[in-house]
């Protein structure tokens, strides 16, 4: 599905502050800062540290996981910075995006290319200096995939942006194994398919919340082009997988009792909440009464305890 471009600069929006070099000094730290999206980042730490933990099969080495951590803030920070500036377009034009840095005119288009490539050059020369070539080569090619594959690509094209772009923020979890191992084996790779399935019916009901707002620019999300019916049962279907691969790590022998524990109770919950907002969409619930947000607040839940899980589980077997 190919989308109309939209106009780059709309008039009293985009650009619209005074110069960078006369704002305060703090605020263009914070604005740089912001380039970064250091929410989403932790997140993805969430799910890096812990597989170490799991990789090491007890405490990995301290300096290694400050390494690591450091290496993917700068990787994620370099790959958020340049999606900002390619949909700084789009960004001016929706809600939920319009306090952006480039939005505001705090930090130039510029200052935003050189800043995330910078970012790119540093993370990658860190981790394969500090950490291994392999950690290395698995950050950059998660840049590289977000901002050429999803930004570049897919976003403005198909309403199966989400699923394929999410790729990106799956990668964490082979970077911590590796970072470990400098290896791969079948636990990252599950947990891999785990964030995989789970970035769909993360993302989705937040598409769901602000789908005007993507209606607005031409970005085919989902909810945008197709029923909230049709997008709940999407969301129940990777829910189902996603629960049932979490489950695939103690029949393989990586993970023990409290790990599937707290896979089952957290993935139940989340299975519960799933079909309740499928049984609130197929009722023709809208606005409020759909609650689809209560699901997106529930996944960073359920995959925070998840990893959480991952990361104990070797002490208690």
């Amino acid at each position: 599905m190919c989308v109309t471009a939209v106009e780059s600069r709309p008039p009293g929006v985009l650009g619209t502050s005074s110069s960078p070099k006369h704002r305060p000094f703090g605020a263009r730290v914070m604005a740089f800062v912001a380039l970064t999206k250091p929410r989403i980042i932790e997140l993805l730490l969430i799910t890096t540290v812990p597989v170490m933990f799991l990789a090491q099969q007890g405490v990995p080495d301290l300096k290694l996981v400050l390494l690591t951590c450091l290496g993917g803030y700068l990787s994620a920070g370099g790959a958020n910075a340049l999606n900002m500036y390619i949909d700084r377009d789009i960004d001016a034009l929706m809600d939920r995006t319009s306090q952006r840095p480039l939005v505001t005119g705090m930090v130039s288009p510029r200052e935003c290319l050189a800043f995330g490539l910078s970012l790119a050059v540093v993370s990658t020369l860190l981790f394969g200096l500090t950490v291994n070539w392999l950690s290395a080569w698995l950050a950059l090619g998660a840049l590289l995939f977000y901002v050429v594959v999803y930004t570049m690509i897919l976003k403005r094209r198909t309403s199966q942006n989400i699923v394929w772009g999410g790729i990106a923020g799956c990668m964490p979890v082979l970077i911590g194994w590796s970072a470990v191992t400098n290896s791969m084996s079948w636990a990252p790779v599950i947990l891999f398919l785990v964030m995989f399935f789970w970035t769909p019916p993360h993302y989705w009901p937040l598409s769901m919340k602000v789908k005007d707002d993507y209606a607005r620019v031409g970005v085919p999300m989902l909810p945008v082009v197709a029923s909230n019916k049709v997008v709940a049962r999407q969301i129940v279907l990777y829910s189902w997988v996603m629960v049932a691969v979490s489950l695939l790590l103690t029949p393989l022998g990586y993970t023990g009792w409290f790990y599937t524990a707290v896979a089952l109770v957290a993935g139940g919950w989340w299975l519960w909440e799933a079909h309740a907002l499928q049984n609130r969409a197929k009722g023709e619930a809208t606005g409020g009464k759909l609650k689809e947000m209560r699901l997106f607040h529930w996944s960073i839940t359920y995959v925070s305890l998840l990893f959480v899980a991952v990361a104990v589980d070797p002490f208690l077997r």
